[in-house]
């Protein structure tokens, strides 16, 4: 059995790497992740904050699916990514698409958009309050100044969060075998998260993939405060794609 092992840091600018990026579509969508219905979602909230939205930029797009389709819905549609890896599939997926590149923190593009999105909990890689406060920055400054709406799908709350707990899942897609086991842990104020896959393909050795994450347990309060000192009156809406909830911020 071989093995490699991802960064074990969790630094916003570490990313998804290597082996791991190109495992990230089949793991997730094996284990039902539906992005068209997601997306369509999404557009729908964008639409019904902004009416006539015809501008989209998706923050930490990862490796494009959720950018795939939404690039139906809007005029224009365009992803940033700080991974180097994952954003390499998100141009290949999005061909005449532009994925640019960047960090949450400080990003700067010389254009603007009606709706500014990230989604997935990405934005729990912020480290701390002054963090957090950046990125939300950046986005509403991205926004079209005759108005806009930043939709963000926070990680979970501390009163959220269940410590040790433990998920498993086996896919089988384009020829591999792939189990992915995690487990969740309290670090302080954050989520320590420890992944291992194991990929087998027919006539070679087992490979064992892992990445360990530390993510931010922000409270709601937290994440309000960040949102309007961007400027943005902020509303929480329950559920969302992964039952984190969502939050959605327009210039208040």
């Amino acid at each position: 059995m071989t093995t490699a092992t991802a960064p074990a840091t969790a630094r916003p600018d570490d990313g998804y790497t290597g082996g791991i990026a190109r495992l990230y579509d089949l793991v997730h969508q094996g284990k039902g992740k539906d992005y068209a219905r997601e997306a369509a979602d999404l557009a729908e909230l964008v639409t019904s904050r902004v009416p006539g939205a015809r501008s989209l930029l998706d923050v930490a797009c990862g490796t494009g699916l959720h950018l795939e389709h939404l690039t139906a819905a809007f005029d224009t549609a365009e992803g940033l990514e700080l991974s180097p890896d994952m954003r390499e599939i998100a141009v290949r997926r999005n061909p005449g698409v532009p994925v640019h590149p960047g960090d949450m923190r400080d990003f700067a593009l010389d254009t603007t958009y009606s709706a500014v999105t990230c989604m997935f909990s990405s934005i729990g890689h912020m480290r701390d309050q002054a963090e957090l406060d950046a990125a939300l920055a950046r986005f509403a400054a991205h926004l079209d100044p005759a108005g806009g709406v930043v939709v963000v799908e926070p990680w979970w709350f501390p009163e959220t969060f269940t410590p040790g707990y433990i998920g498993a899942s086996v896919v089988e897609a384009e020829g591999k075998t792939i189990s992915r086991v995690s487990h969740s842990r309290l670090e302080d104020d954050a989520t320590r998260i420890d992944v291992h896959y194991l990929i087998a393909e027919p006539g070679r050795d087992i490979t064992h993939l892992s990445e360990s994450h530390r993510i931010t347990l922000f409270t709601r309060a937290a994440y309000e405060l960040a949102f309007t000192r961007a400027g943005l009156a902020v509303e929480f809406q329950e559920g969302g794609p992964s039952g984190r909830g969502l939050f959605t911020g327009v210039r208040a």
